[in-house]
Order: C-alpha cells, then structure tokens, then sequence
C-alpha cells in the first residue's frame, strides 16, 4: 500500500488554476505544487507560500487564504518529473495552446512512477474547458510513451466541467498582489465519475458525474453560449458598454439572450434526454443570468467575447450548437444571429487594444462571412448551403 502525503500538482498558476483547482485542493488538506512558465508568479509563490482568492459578491466581499502551496518553472523538467512521479494527483489548467508543453513532462513523469511504484495509476484532472479533452490528451500521451506502457490502465484522464467565473483584473489589482485572483462563489468542480482510477480524491466541491459528456456540453451549449451571445449582442447595440451587468442591465438583450439560451436547451435536451429537462435548464440559464449580472465582479465584454477564431471554431459554443441543430433538424436562427454578431465585435481592454489573433480574425472576416462559416466554424459550402446563406442575410441587415 503506497502512503503518501496528499499532493496535487497542477500545471498552470493562472485564474482558474489559482482561484479554482487550487484552491479546492488546499482547502482539503493538499499540498498544492503549480507548474507554470511565469517566474514571477513562481517566485511569489516559492516566497509567500500563500496567496488570496477574493470572492466577489452582491453582498459583500470574502477573502481566502489559500496555503501549503509552492512553485516549480516549467523549464526545470527534471524537477517537474520528480514531484509528478509522486503525486497524489494531478491537474491540467493550461488551455489548449499550453498543452503541448506540459504533455511531454507528464509522459516523462509516468514512466519515472511506474519504475518507482509499479501498478500505482496518476489521475489527471483536466480543467481545459475542451471538448473530448480527455480523447485528445490520451491520444497525445500515448505518442510519447513507451509502446508497451499500460495508459488505460494506469493514467486516469479525468474530464471536467468548469463553471466558475474568473474575471480579468486590472494592471492596478495585479500591482498591488502579483497573486491575489478574483473570482465569483461557485466553486462546484464537476467531474468524470467513471475515469478516477484510483478512489475519488476526498475534496470539497468535487461532483462526480457518470456521463461526464453531457455535463461538459451543458458548459458549453449553455454557459458558454449565453456569455458569447450576451457580449455580442450587447457589443453591437451599444459598443461603449464594458461591462457584463450593463449589457443585462438592458431588457432587449437580457430577453434575447435568455431565448437563446433556451434555443440552445432544446437542443441538448434532444443530445441528451435521459441526462436534462428543459425545466432544469430553464433553471440553470435564470441562475446564471443572475451570475451573469454579478456587478461585483467586474466581468467585461472584452474578456467574454475576445479570442474570435476559437470562440467561433466549429467545436466551441455557437458553431458547434448550430452543427448539432441543423443535423437534428431543430431552429438555431437566434444561435446563429450571435454568431453573426460576434464577427463585427470588437471590444477592447482597458488600455485600448485588442488580441493579436482578433485583427486576424478580421482579414478573415473582410473576405466576407462565408469565409468565416467555411474556415473556421466548419460549415460546408455545399451541405451547409441554407446555414450559409441565412447567415449572409443576417449580416447584411447587421451591416445598415
């Protein structure tokens, strides 16, 4: 029997890193070891051991004090190996574009823990906000392993849904605590019930789910799709509104985006009939309108709607909402309305700018909306052909 000291490692010491799986870990007695490529943040870490997680509500603000933490850069790979191999457990909350980093640390570390101690598996907790996350990352994993490594056996990829909201902060926030992170209450971690391979970790928060793929859709044709849809079409009526609550503050979007989100419920309630009722999601969307409102918060339009070529791709919140609508037969008109909305957004920071990868977006969009649908939503010219061409009449009447 292998005893070992509670101990999560954690790539990525960002918002949701910080402010989420961090925290519910430490707050259930883990030692909580970050693998990020900020060394600022490594060293803060390394030398205050703790950091603050301020809950921003309506009613007043709490601060918690996260402790038992520590920092190792991703660069000391034989380090990263070492505390990996020996862990309790592990976490993923790296975004796509990070993972080819840390993947190849992992595989090196599965192999040094099979030679330590043999049958012993590694879960993963994947905290990445994708789609077949854990489809992706196995494939990747067994690419960089030995050929007769026992993966299915011994490497549990443990898939989330990650509801809670982290908004950006400010230059100034980040100056006065290079740690502290703000953040909404929820803190419920949903989780892949059947992919633990060793017992469920006995953590706070944690809601295991037996069909983990419903609930990651739910994130996205639900949460995701009401925020994009909300900062679109608030976008387009009044570009000088920066923040969420001043964009639900208005009836008219307030409505259309809620009847979006519903279009969106009938759609997954037809994915998923034995999983979710449409009253439950009318309940779920009221929630999270009202989340959504959290003027404490200080959640911008600029954080909700930025990043277009991911936030538009075929596998993200409208597109792919649309995709499953046309091959059910079911309406997607308002989804695709937001879609459309979301080529003309251009929200910028509080110093004025906005992503690199957003001016691409708009060589893209200046070669028409078609070019849009066909090379990065993932529409057909030809099978798509009704989509597409609702979807030119739609921009048209946005373009007057």
């Amino acid at each position: 029997m292998i005893r070992i000291q509670k101990k999560l490692v954690l790539f990525g010491a960002g918002k949701i890193g910080r402010s989420f799986i961090g925290q519910v870990f430490s707050r259930s007695g883990y030692e909580v070891v970050f693998v990020d490529i900020n060394q600022q943040v490594i060293d803060k870490l390394n030398e205050c051991r703790q950091y603050k997680v301020i809950v921003k509500s309506r009613e007043k603000n709490e601060t918690i004090l996260i402790t038992n933490v520590r920092g190792i850069h991703l660069s000391q790979v034989e380090k990263v190996t070492e505390e990996l191999a020996c862990a309790s457990i592990a976490a993923l909350s790296v975004g796509q574009q990070g993972l080819p980093a840390a993947l190849p640390l992992i595989a090196k570390a599965l192999v040094l823990r099979k030679q330590k101690y043999d049958e012993w598996p590694l879960d993963i907790i994947i905290a990445e906000n994708m789609r077949n996350a854990d489809q992706y990352i196995r494939t990747e994993l067994i690419k960089l392993l030995p050929e007769d490594y026992p993966h299915d056996k011994l490497v549990g990829l443990v898939e989330t849904s990650i509801g809670k909201m982290v908004p950006i902060m400010t230059q100034k926030d980040m100056e006065e605590d290079a740690l502290q992170v703000f953040a909404e209450q929820y803190n419920s971690l949903i989780v892949a019930k059947n992919s633990f391979k060793n017992p469920i970790s006995d953590v706070s928060y944690l809601s295991p789910k037996e069909n983990i793929k419903a609930w990651v859709d739910r994130k996205l044709f639900i949460h995701n799709l009401g925020h994009a849809t909300a900062a679109y079409l608030g976008f387009r009526k009044n570009p000088n509104w920066v923040f969420m609550y001043e964009v639900l503050n208005d009836p008219e979007i307030h409505e259309a985006t809620r009847q979006t989100m519903l279009q969106s419920a009938d759609i997954l309630t037809s994915l998923y009939p034995e999983e979710f009722t449409r009253s439950q999601l009318e309940v779920h969307i009221n929630d999270l309108l009202e989340r959504f409102q959290n003027k404490a918060l200080g959640d911008t339009l600029f954080r909700i709607g930025c990043d277009l070529q991911r936030k538009l791709s075929a596998e993200d919140r409208l597109a792919i909402a649309i995709h499953v609508a046309r091959d059910m037969k079911l309406p997607y008109h308002l989804i695709l309305k937001a879609l459309v909305s979301g080529c003309h957004f251009m929200a910028t920071d509080e110093h004025g700018n906005r992503l690199t990868s957003d001016h691409e977006f708009d060589l893209i969009y200046a070669k028409g909306i078609k070019k849009v649908l066909t090379s990065i939503s993932g529409f057909d010219e030809v099978i798509d052909h009704e989509v597409i061409a609702e979807a030119i009449a739609l921009d048209n009447s946005l373009k007057l």
